[in-house]
């Protein structure tokens, strides 16, 4: 209940929070500024959606592989958006298109690409019957994707290299309506997924024998995570670029707060902090102007230092 009101004042702030000072009228009744309004609803619907999606992928995959430094783009999915977005930068400056034509192609281009290689990772994950296969291929390719982005940046022309890095800092004012209404739909989806997925995982986090003498289909829980992960982490690199360590912090958070084995509170959990902590990153971004990709990992990289030296401890 604490975490609700807290995630309501969080996106009264948020509607309130930019150079021009708002009244309750702006948002409900026509004014001079109902333009204005729009950008900060969509803001606050943008970060709720991506405080929702990215934490459950991070969860899904921190539970499958056991790993709690297990993240969204531990099988590769962000690499490979951000190379798609990086091909259809650098080779789309000659293409003349409307500007609003121009972010819809950008956010396509990201989401065809993860699909891509979920659809490869679909068809090699019966060859890997070993789950640090999986992760051993995601890294080769996170690896192989950012040798060629780095590429194309050191040939690229220098507004080409400037509009990919705005895309990678995270832009949470860009979105529009109609690419929430999109976003909404993927991960509508990747949420009825990882509700489909987390009764399997609780026979699985007992082992794999135990699992499956409970019935579990290992081949399908494999599946099941592969796809709501991707869609989950591909839908909001592609709008809001990649936004790092979210998905590693609130999940071994929530897994602190309840028992290992209570999947579905964790994953409400998950929800409702990730809900928060994206709003509180968005009012930063609004009040500094500092990138929102930079807020998460300044605020990231010191939780998992201390998690690691935690772990060194035990």
């Amino acid at each position: 209940m604490l975490l609700v009101i807290a995630i309501i004042i969080s996106a009264v702030i948020n509607l309130n929070t930019g150079f021009l000072s708002l009244d309750f009228q702006d948002f409900f009744l026509n004014s001079d500024h109902n333009q204005i309004a729009e950008i900060r609803i969509n803001r606050v619907l943008v970060m709720m959606l991506a405080g929702i999606s990215i934490p459950t992928s991070g969860f899904l995959m921190q539970e499958y592989f056991q790993n709690p430094l297990a993240g969204p783009d531990i099988l590769g999915i962000t690499s490979v958006a951000s190379l798609s977005v990086a091909f259809y930068i650098f080779f789309s400056h000659d293409i003349l298109l409307p500007e609003f034509l121009q972010n819809s192609f950008l956010s396509l281009s990201a989401i065809g690409g993860s699909l891509l290689l979920m659809l490869i990772l679909l068809s090699m994950s019966n060859r890997f019957q070993d789950k640090s296969y999986l992760i051993i291929f995601g890294f080769l390719v996170s690896a192989f994707a950012g040798a060629i982005v780095s590429l194309l940046q050191f040939y690229a022309e220098n507004q080409s290299l400037k509009n990919y890095i705005l895309w990678s800092f995270g832009a949470n004012n860009m979105v529009t309506r109609n690419q929430i209404y999109v976003l909404f739909v993927l991960v509508l989806i990747g949420i009825f997924i990882c509700f489909r997925a987390i009764k399997p995982l609780i026979g699985n986090s007992l082992g794999s024998s135990y699992a499956q003498s409970l019935g579990v289909n290992l081949k399908q829980l494999k599946l099941l995570i592969i796809v709501a992960s991707s869609l989950l982490s591909a839908s909001i690199t592609a709008f809001l670029g990649p936004i790092l360590f979210i998905g590693i912090i609130v999940p071994h958070f929530c897994r602190l707060v309840y028992n290992p084995s209570k999947l579905w509170q964790q994953w409400i959990l998950n929800i409702f902090l990730g809900m928060l902590i994206m709003l509180l990153f968005s009012v930063i971004a609004e009040k500094t102007q500092i990138p929102l990709n930079v807020i998460s990992s300044v605020f990231g990289i010191p939780v998992i230092l201390m998690m690691l030296l935690k772990q060194n401890k035990v």
